[in-house]
């Protein structure tokens, strides 16, 4: 194979060309195991599984992602083909990669091209899907995307159907290539479905960072001046957690609205200038990068710990943090202590990485199901819009009322709860614009 990567040429890869480039192939049944389990916490994808595995409506699709090659992930996965599709993968993230559920992914057949710690090779994965040319994308984060954007315009302009983008990050880059004139097919905001931002990035992102945090430091949550930076929908959930679990929370915003909704759900609002002096823990949550910077650093109190929940590792300034280092050294797995030049000691999680998935495992299951019923329901409507000879429009497109409640409805049913419907009447007299008093 052409372009080796580095790093894996450095160790005992597991590689079989044009089909896969995974850890150890010999994990595959540990991974197989994770699966299982991860199937049986997530109903309504396994509905969907059992419904179009007999209609097969993605055959003859190919489908490229990039998204955490984690166990639920991978549930996904099957359920595209079981349905019929062709699916290459990679992760969308160094870090994020469960090597044993990628080696199951190879195991079953699927090209996939991930490994935790692929840094130098990130890119060279991602390529790795584009070469069969894939009809889809699903993308988180949207390296993939701009990927095909940037070195394949041709082809994304000609044969890509559409695919779908599912985080914050990356619906925020699609909307800003999109106002540039810059976006070549349509695109699924699935990150923006009532049914994925309202509970996988406040329920999944506050317990597994959280998790993840624990993971990586073994410390007390309770009595610690939390800080978080962001008090978005991912934020807010972080911050809701720590608060559960007895600590100081602190929230820090640049939006007047965000931060008011942090003061009223009982945290305290700092700037990150006043928070960096008081603060025991950090995450940062908010998609922008230089949230803290090397003054906030020098600041921080003598054992400080510094994490990110965000989807890339630009919300901590690490260069500046070395700057202002004499030193450093791996005192636990993903946990990083810095000694500053003042002789404070600074500790960094996961080389600032998603730390629920460097350090943890990432989202639940229950919660992860609702997000990718999203994604499959989502691709399923552009190939069906296909195969009718018809289009999307090329822009970002929200996920319908429809869909949402039908992911929602059919998880409440898989939870053996039932809930009230309207009335023939009351459904007349919302819809009488004479009512009144």
């Amino acid at each position: 194979m052409s372009n080796i990567p580095s790093k894996k040429a450095q160790g005992n890869f597991s590689e079989v060309e044009g089909k896969y480039c995974v850890r150890d192939i010999k994990l595959a049944e540990e991974g197989k195991l994770l699966i299982d389990w991860a199937e049986s916490r997530m109903p309504v994808l396994m509905g969907l599984r059992e419904k179009y595995s007999k209609t097969k409506p993605f055959a003859g699709y190919k489908i490229a992602g990039c998204l955490h090659v984690t166990k639920e992930t991978a549930v996904l996965i099957r359920t595209f083909q079981a349905a019929g599709a062709e699916v290459y993968w990679s992760g969308c993230n160094p870090l994020s990669t469960h090597d044993a559920v990628a080696a199951a992914l190879a195991d079953d057949g699927i090209s996939i091209y991930a490994w935790y710690g692929n840094h130098e090779d990130f890119y060279w994965c991602i390529e790795r899907t584009i070469d069969p040319r894939p009809h889809l994308t699903l993308d988180d984060g949207c390296d993939l995307i701009d990927t095909v954007h940037e070195k394949y315009a041709d082809y994304a302009k000609t044969q890509v159907i559409g695919g779908t983008e599912e985080t914050t990050t990356g619906v925020h880059r699609l909307r800003a290539r999109q106002a540039a004139g810059q976006l070549y097919y349509p695109v699924f905001a699935v990150n923006d479905a009532e049914t994925k931002w309202d509970f996988d990035n406040v329920y999944g992102t506050g317990q597994s960072t959280i998790d993840g945090i624990i993971r990586a430091t073994s410390v007390l949550i309770a009595g610690k001046n939390f800080v978080v930076a962001g008090h978005g929908h991912c934020g807010s959930g972080v911050a809701k957690r720590a608060k559960g679990l007895g600590a100081n929370t602190i929230v820090t915003e640049v939006k007047a609205t965000a931060a008011l909704k942090g003061i009223l759900e009982g945290h305290e609002l700092m700037t990150m200038d006043e928070a960096a002096k008081v603060g025991d823990i950090f995450c940062t949550a908010t998609g922008v990068k230089d949230v803290i910077r090397k003054w906030h650093y020098e600041n921080m109190k003598d054992g400080a710990i510094i994490c990110n929940t965000g989807h890339y590792d630009k919300e901590i300034n690490i260069p500046e943090l070395e700057e202002v280092s004499v030193s450093k050294r791996t005192i636990r797995p993903n946990c990083e202590e810095y000694t500053l030049k003042n002789g404070k000691k600074i500790y960094l999680l996961a080389q600032g990485r998603l730390i629920n998935l460097a350090a943890a495992e990432g989202h639940p299951s229950e919660v992860m199901d609702m997000s990718f019923a999203n994604q499959f329901m989502s691709h399923l409507a552009l190939v069906e819009k296909h195969r009718a000879g018809d289009k999307y429009p090329i822009e970002v497109i929200d996920i319908t009322e429809t869909q949402d409640e039908f992911v929602a409805q059919t998880k409440l049913e898989m939870m053996g709860i039932q809930m009230d419907e309207l009335t023939p009447e009351q459904l007349a007299y919302i819809n009488d614009y004479n009512a009144g008093t």
